[in-house]
């Protein structure tokens, strides 16, 4: 979800001013965002030609195949359904269509790790909908033929049921602006609703649904829970594999440059959709309750169901079957050490809100009191966490730290008589220090959003009447702020929780998460156990989901 609150992110514009010590914090922010980024650049080049050849004729070509197919099948999918239910909401009316109008974003708030391990036990030979069918039907085990779940196409049903509201609240949001003139005046002139729809809407709304697609496949790409699940090969699975499984560490840097490609790409798609511009612009827009398209009964039914069965099979049917499950004597007997897991992904929580909070209020400064060009860049590349897939990002942390790790223990211990582990990987501060990097861009627009709607002339103002800094920021910005504040600390807490390959890999040995634990229970198979802490995660996810489709309609 911090992607599509990236690609909606407040874009204000710095003041003429410029600030040497903002830049210069602007730039160590850069630094070290930019650090795992630079680590699998150098990783990429080591090795020459025949680490790549090897890979190549290994994995490397199976590792391109999934992922790519994957994210055709999920993106697809997602922009079938999103663009299809924004413009049903958006331009028509049919029953049910304001309550549907918010629900269809629900799904977002279902992490797809967790919708895979509910839709694998509820189609599996055992589960619920084939033992139903075999009961009705008297049909024994080989009598008929049921689709795998656990496959690249089940997989990437997955993914489009929980990603296409990306999709959706852009579509969403360009249909209900766009101007109506050519609509109507292509209606004028004979032509049908669907023509009207495919020769002028559409291609108006393009640069929407583009980016809305390319956030989607930056989730695919990133994705790990669903595919290890599925036993898909995929990038973030082969990272995951030779760097944990197989101890490869340089396998794992090369195949996090090939993967990295693939991000470079996506950002770049994502960056050419913001330069979009609708065809449109005569300043008409669809007011509220107003509609293009009038339906009839079995049209307005049609729509009803195309719109309902999105949220039924993205959020009902998961939240609903989780529900049941947290239920039974055995989900609650498996949570007394609930209560430390929580603990723990608490903290973690509150120590990436804060470490986000603080370089997000550096580098909003930065933008408000410094102009250049450098500046820019660097926030750019401070931001660009949101991006990085966490497998990525953990080999890409693990690579450069590692080494600087074992010299400082070793220092520590000559010289303090440090007796303990390792001072970074063998702690949680690598992990805070990656999800920092991850979810700073979440921070950072909530934050940059609420600076640029306070006036420069307060500042001015107090400093002018003998006020100093700490002075103007305790009584101007901390109250003007606090908002801004609270929401990006509540949304980065949030994604926290639910981060699950980076934690996976970064975390020692004595971190347990709400989202490890889950991961671990159901790859046991034990989903009934797993079910209180995934409900958790899915009740976290609401927040962060409504407020976003607060944002859609604005």
């Amino acid at each position: 979800m911090s992607r599509l609150r990236q690609f909606a992110g407040p874009q204000a514009s710095a003041p003429a001013s410029t600030g040497a010590g903002w830049r210069l914090a602007a730039l160590a922010i850069a630094a070290l965002a930019g650090l795992p980024i630079a680590a699998i650049l150098v990783a990429a080049t080591s090795g020459g030609i025949e680490a790549l050849a090897h890979l190549a004729r290994t994995v490397l070509g199976e590792y391109v195949l999934n992922t790519g197919l994957l994210m055709l099948l999920a993106g697809s999918l997602a922009a079938v359904v999103g663009t299809s239910c924004a413009w049903l909401v958006a331009a028509t009316d049919f029953p049910g269509r304001r309550l549907l109008g918010w629900a269809l974003v629900l799904p977002l708030a279902v992490p797809a790790y967790i919708a895979a391990y509910i839709y694998a036990d509820m189609l599996d030979f055992a589960g619920p909908v084939q033992s139903g069918l075999r009961a009705l039907t008297g049909w024994g085990p080989g009598d008929y033929a049921f689709p795998e779940i656990r496959s690249l196409g089940g997989g990437a049903l997955v993914l489009g049921l929980v990603l296409y509201p990306y999709v959706y609240l852009l579509a969403r949001t360009a249909f209900a602006t766009q101007s109506l003139t050519q609509f109507r005046a292509a209606r004028s002139l004979g032509a049908s609703p669907s023509r009207a729809f495919w020769r002028i809407v559409l291609p108006a709304a393009r640069p929407a649904i583009a980016g809305g697609l390319a956030l989607v496949l930056m989730e695919v790409l990133a994705d790990f829970g669903v595919a290890e699940y599925f036993a898909i090969p995929t990038f973030s699975t082969g990272i995951f594999r030779s760097w944990l499984a197989m101890g490869d560490k340089a396998a794992a840097l090369k195949l996090a440059a090939v993967m990295l490609a693939f991000v470079i790409a996506l950002v770049a798609l994502e960056a050419a959709t913001r330069s979009g511009r609708s065809d449109s612009h005569d300043g008409l827009a669809l007011r509220e309750g107003e509609t293009l398209v009038t339906l009839s009964s079995t049209g307005k039914a049609l729509a009803l169901c195309a719109c309902l069965a999105p949220v039924l099979l993205g959020f009902v049917i998961p939240a609903g079957y989780l529900g049941m499950m947290a239920l039974t004597d055995a989900a609650q007997g498996a949570a007394g050490d609930l209560a430390s897991y929580a603990l723990d992904s608490m903290w973690l929580g509150l120590a990436a809100s804060g470490v986000c909070l603080v370089a997000a209020l550096l580098l909003a400064f930065a933008r408000a009191r410094s102009a250049s060009r450098v500046t820019a860049g660097a926030i750019r590349l401070g931001t660009l966490g949101y991006a990085l897939p966490g497998a990525l990002l953990a080999v890409g942390l693990l690579a450069p730290l590692g080494s600087l790790d074992q010299s400082l223990t070793r220092l520590a211990r000559d010289n303090l008589g440090w007796g303990g582990g390792l001072l970074l990987t063998g702690t949680s501060a690598i992990l805070v220090y990656a999800l920092s990097v991850r979810f700073l861009t979440v921070a950072y627009n909530s934050v940059s959003g609420g600076l640029a709607r306070i006036p420069p002339a307060l500042d001015s103002a107090a400093r002018s009447l003998g006020a100093g800094p700490a002075r103007v920021l305790a009584r101007i910005y901390a109250p003007l702020l606090a908002p801004s504040l609270a929401g990006a600390a509540a949304l980065v807490f949030i994604d926290t929780l639910r981060e699950l390959p980076a934690t996976l890999i970064l975390r020692p040995f004595n971190l347990e998460t709400l989202a490890t634990r889950t991961y671990r229970l159901a790859s046991d198979e034990r989903l009934v156990e797993a079910s209180i802490p995934a409900l958790i995660l899915l009740a976290a996810g609401l927040l962060p989901v409504l407020l976003l489709n607060r944002l859609g309609k604005r």
